[in-house]
């Protein structure tokens, strides 16, 4: 037995230097849709079932993100989901939903009889042999890690006598990243009611849910974005987002006193967390992908520059902690509490938040890329999705961006926090006067453009918003106005970065604040 074993470890030896996997790689069975081939590379191998109108179906594949101590949700009728760390493990990985009787067992020795030789006799008897040896070992590690999970049952079994800031508040926690475990994430999303959809966009829609009497943002997403969802969920659960201007945060659950941001002032923390639960759900006969946060009743920076007219200083808060919550996902952090670096791809102004307290929190980071320095290792994801054609800048339009190495994806951060800030300074007061809200080139290009509209516009003609008069005449938007002109540089490397927005915004923050300190 020990020498079957060995010789199957080689076997997935030689396939790895075959395939070109790197050392911590693993080469997993895939039927997914996405993968092109019977098999795929990643850091944990899976095999996930759900039924679906009466059928059940089962997919193999692998996960990105090293996620295994996550990866064992409660298997219910509907939904189960299954990992493991070695290679090719999850191709006779077995699952059954709760109901479904454990068909596909090896057939009985008289069967066999009928479909093999009898000199193979000898052979299968050692395979049955192995088998249950493993079967007895897997039983094993089960009753332990069932007696582990023993205290995540009952706080799920309590989960309808809890409100959002008791769980969140509780050590319940995933332990890295920042939502709840997935057993309470799926009874949370299972008690939510859906209200009234407030958002719809090209990749879903958004409702305002209510669960026990407490309003949530409930981001449904469409068949075709399934990698969105799946990225953000896989973010959220894996990576330590805890910071004030970021929708995955899990912050303290005291308000500021006035609209400042807490990056710029080094105290107070947001009113309200972010991110609460991710599930796939059955509804109407078909699955929906849910991803559950809480609710902003100001909406996205895009709506909320629809309906108001802003004064200096509110604008400044709103540009401040857009850049507050860039850089803190931009830096990578060390340690363990840590977290990689992460370029966002796909900042626009319906993907900023207004909380109440008028700080913006950055979201929708089913596009977003990470990258760890010590490892050198740079987390594309596998999503087809790219990002809003009128927020790109021109090394992507023009194809010439440097998809292996991750400053050029910061870079492109940059490009779009340079056009939110434009939408935002035009909303703001200056002399009595202010425009109506516009989306950046809404004067060069259809309402909905195409790459080509965008790519005549910024790679060919290299234009660039225009930037209204009357802000030169107020000091703040004067400044504002040159930090906009230096996010839009033809070369990215010519570009600021969002750590030098931040540090300039911070004192543009303090010249008003003196005044107000020597009244």
């Amino acid at each position: 037995m020990m020498q079957c074993g060995a010789c199957s470890q080689a076997l997935l030896a030689l396939m790895s230097l075959s395939l070109g996997l790197a050392a911590d790689e693993l080469l997993c069975a895939c039927d997914v849709p996405h993968c092109s081939l019977p098999s795929c590379m990643g850091k944990v191998c899976f095999i996930s079932k759900r039924k679906e109108e009466g059928a059940i179906v089962q997919h193999r594949g692998c996960l990105s993100q090293n996620i295994l101590e996550h990866c064992h949700t409660a298997v219910t009728e509907q939904y189960g989901m299954r990992c493991c760390d070695s290679s090719m493990c999850n191709a006779e990985l077995e699952l059954f939903l709760q109901g479904e009787e454990a068909l596909g067992h090896a057939p009985s020795l008289p069967s066999l009889l009928l479909m093999i030789f009898i000199p193979l006799l000898t052979l299968l008897i050692l395979v049955v042999l192995t088998a249950l040896f493993c079967w007895k070992v897997a039983q094993h590690h089960h009753k332990k890690s069932d007696l582990g999970d023993m205290d995540l049952m009952l706080k799920a079994s309590m989960v309808g006598d809890s409100t959002l800031e008791d769980l969140l508040s509780d050590d319940c926690t995933t332990g890295s990243g920042s939502g709840l475990p997935f057993l309470v994430q799926r009874t949370v999303a299972r008690q939510i009611t859906l209200v009234e959809c407030v958002g719809k966009g090209r990749y879903g829609e958004v409702w305002r849910g209510v669960w026990h009497g407490e309003s949530v943002a409930v981001k449904i997403f469409s068949s075709r974005d399934e990698q969105s969802w799946f990225r953000e969920t896989e973010i959220y659960n894996t990576v330590l987002l805890r910071h004030d201007n970021i929708l995955g945060e899990l912050g303290g659950q005291a308000g500021l006193k006035g609209p400042r941001s807490s990056c710029l002032h080094g105290s107070g923390s947001s009113p309200h967390p972010g991110f609460i639960a991710s599930d796939m759900t059955s509804r109407n006969s078909s699955t929906q992908l849910w991803l559950i946060t809480h609710y902003h009743e100001n909406g996205s920076l895009y709506d909320y520059l629809q309906r108001t007219a802003l004064d200096v200083e509110t604008c400044l808060v709103l540009a401040s902690s857009i850049i507050c919550g860039l850089v803190h996902l931009h830096v990578e952090i060390f340690g363990t509490q840590g977290k990689p670096a992460i370029a966002h791809r796909d900042l626009k102004s319906r993907n900023i938040l207004v909380k109440s307290n008028q700080q913006c929190c950055i979201a929708d980071l089913g596009l977003a890329v990470m990258h760890s320095q010590g490892s050198d290792y740079l987390d594309i994801g596998n999503n087809p999705r790219v990002g809003t054609k009128r927020y790109m800048a021109p090394e992507v339009l023009s194809e010439q961006i440097r998809t292996d190495c991750f400053e050029s994806y910061k870079q492109t951060d940059v490009w779009a926090y340079g056009l939110v800030l434009w939408e935002i300074t035009r909303r703001t007061v200056v002399n009595g006067i202010v425009e109506e809200y516009r989306p950046p080139f809404f004067d060069a290009v259809p309402s909905d453009p195409s790459f080509e509209d965008m790519k005549k516009v910024v790679c060919i003609d290299q234009q660039t918003p225009v930037i209204p008069n009357r802000l030169f005449s107020d000091s703040v938007l004067s400044a504002l106005a040159k930090i906009m002109k230096e996010c839009w540089y033809q070369s990215p490397s010519a570009r600021l970065t969002a750590l030098r927005i931040k540090k300039t915004l911070r004192k543009l923050n303090s010249s008003l604040e003196k005044p107000k300190l020597e009244q």
